[in-house]
């Protein structure tokens, strides 16, 4: 192909813009992409990678339908190719070739849009539906740049492409390229990021090439992307790692042996002197913060970018209120929240001190509202139809519905965006009251199983004690009867959590379930409870992902279903 110059390297300065798009923002993320590129040039970087659908944002879901979408995301990059120059920007934007659509990354250099890559390998599992709309490429190019008489050749993918064995990183490599730039848009699960990297290493080692693995940051409605970018060396090694969860250009310089092109360089860019940078390769968090983090990022997107200027939570004295209250005050300051207590005639003094002092620890509004009055009035309305009737679960979920009432009746007059508390066990088996406990506008810890969030509270007190440690201690509790305890209804929640964690997130049958030794009654039992409340799931609000299979878009199962297994 070309001949390559004896004993003469070239250090490339590349860089992975990890930022935060906002879905359908086109100007604003324009903007982005043009402040993030000229940072990377004044420090002397050669080429800088965005994130997969970087314009657009991601996923744009059924906005790729509406064809005026579609123009303005073209013109988008038109623009932004116009304003940069001197050195390479790959950015991942919507293209259309007549009527088909694809998921492309644009080269932009000297004002122009100098080369089109479109992504070959579609993902459409999990929360995936690439293939709804886009048709996929069939190109692996590679492209040619030259920095003082000195060249490489390098080439673009598009995430799920190093994912598979018949992606275009193989003719790439035989092309002659020496580096690999995957953008990408993956979203967050915990340990995600060591199934990236175990990926990239592989891809890398086995190509003998660098790969500059770019990834996109903050929350879109139920999805978290963290960043994480990172850069491999041939050898399988990590050499950089931006931060999670945060906007950061992840600088690095990699050497590859120089080449003499026989034809012109794709890409000339002048030489630049180049200060010295400091290598960033962050440390992976441990579970527990990287949960929060993922948590905190999540609400915090999903309040600015909609708007939202306070949020409102019914505070019951239990860990799973705390933990949301807390996350929203750390996401959003404490003048922002506010939280309501509703004792009924079955809630403990102990509840609302707990509550009370949660409050005053965090600093937020606290309001109480008693529904001991509403509930007797739906009582004596109903008595003459529930006459003769025993007393039972209607009850129970009259008085979460009242609760579910006042909050919303809070969030019409105030404005405020209400969040729901319930945790994914709660969530899994249907222990939780249709427009009671489940009214709301978002779910934070809809995805996060009841022992998670236990070692989430604790995470977060080891930080700033706020969480009352009676919280923590007390036995789970509804306090919708007489006595009430979670364990009346449900196995304890370390039993429960691994058969859930089982049978929704592994697909596991009931009998191979059971054979991991847990007791074949409750194992029924729980898999009935879970079949049974798909129903409510579908009317709960949207939250946040942070399980490898949560409900919504991961699992999507049929309300009226005959089959069990």
């Amino acid at each position: 192909m070309d001949n390559i110059k004896e004993n003469k390297n070239l250090t490339l300065r590349v860089a992975s813009a990890q930022i935060n798009c906002t879905v359908g923002d086109l100007e604003g993320n324009a903007a982005k992409i043009l402040e993030y590129t000229n940072r990377a040039k004044d420090s002397g970087v050669d080429i800088i990678a965005f994130p997969e659908l970087a314009i657009t944002g991601y996923p744009p879901e059924d906005l790729l339908l509406k064809q005026s979408f579609i123009n303005d995301c073209i013109e988008t990059l038109s623009h932004i190719a116009e304003q940069i120059n001197d050195i390479v920007a790959i950015i991942g934007f919507v293209n259309r070739e007549k009527t088909c659509l694809f998921n492309a990354a644009a080269v932009v250099n000297q004002k122009k849009i100098k080369a089109i890559y479109h992504k070959i390998l579609l993902p459409n599992y999990g929360v995936f539906d690439e293939m709804r709309y886009f048709t996929p490429g069939s190109e692996s190019p590679v492209f040619r740049i030259s920095i003082e008489h000195k060249g490489c050749v390098f080439g673009i993918s598009i995430c799920e492409d190093i994912w598979r064995d018949n992606g275009p990183t193989v003719k790439q490599t035989k092309s002659g390229a020496s580096i690999i730039f995957n953008i990408n848009a993956s979203p967050y699960h915990m340990g995600k990021i060591k199934e990236r990297e175990k990926i990239a290493t592989t891809v890398a080692k086995k190509n003998n090439l660098f790969l500059v693995y770019t990834n996109l940051v903050g929350g879109q409605d139920e999805l978290v992307f963290d960043g994480q970018s990172f850069a491999v060396s041939p050898d399988g090694k990590i050499i950089s790692r931006a931060e999670a969860f945060k906007e950061q250009i992840l600088i690095t310089d990699i050497q590859v042996k120089a080449r003499k092109f026989k034809n012109p360089a794709h890409f000339i860019i002048e030489g630049k002197k180049k200060k010295n940078i400091q290598t960033i390769i962050s440390k992976p968090l441990p579970p527990e913060e990287e949960v929060y983090k993922a948590l905190l990022l999540g609400l915090t997107d999903y309040v600015e970018k909609n708007n939202f200027k306070k949020v409102v939570i019914g505070l019951s004295g239990g860990v799973d209120s705390a933990i949301v209250a807390a996350l929203a005050v750390d996401a959003l300051g404490k003048e922002r929240v506010v939280g309501v207590f509703m004792p009924g005639r079955y809630s403990s003094n102990q509840s609302e001190i707990d509550a009370k002092k949660l409050a005053e620890n965090l600093g937020i509004q606290f309001l109480v509202i008693p529904i001991e009055e509403i509930f007797v009035a739906y009582l004596n309305a109903l008595n003459q139809y529930f006459s003769g009737t025993i007393v039972d679960i209607t009850e129970e979920n009259l008085q979460a519905r009242i609760r579910g009432n006042i909050l919303m009746a809070l969030s019409n007059k105030f404005g405020y965006l209400v969040l729901t508390t319930g945790n994914k066990s709660e969530m899994s088996t249907g222990y939780a009251t249709l427009y009671g406990d489940m009214a709301g506008g978002f779910a934070v810890i809809k995805d996060v199983p009841k022992t998670l969030v236990y070692r989430i509270a604790r995470y977060r007190n080891s930080i700033d004690n706020v969480i009352p440690e009676n919280i923590l201690l007390r036995e789970p509790t509804a306090e919708l009867r007489p006595n009430q305890k979670d364990s009346d209804t449900l196995p304890d929640y370390d039993i429960l959590d691994k058969i859930l964690k089982m049978y929704v997130e592994e697909d596991k049958s009931i009998d191979a379930i059971i054979k991991t030794g847990f007791d074949e009654q409750i194992v029924r039992k729980i898999v009935k409870m879970v079949d049974r409340s798909e129903y409510k799931r579908r009317q709960a609000p949207p939250g946040i992902k942070i399980t490898p299979r949560s409900f919504g878009k991961d699992r999507r199962m049929p309300i009226t279903n005959k089959y069990h297994l």
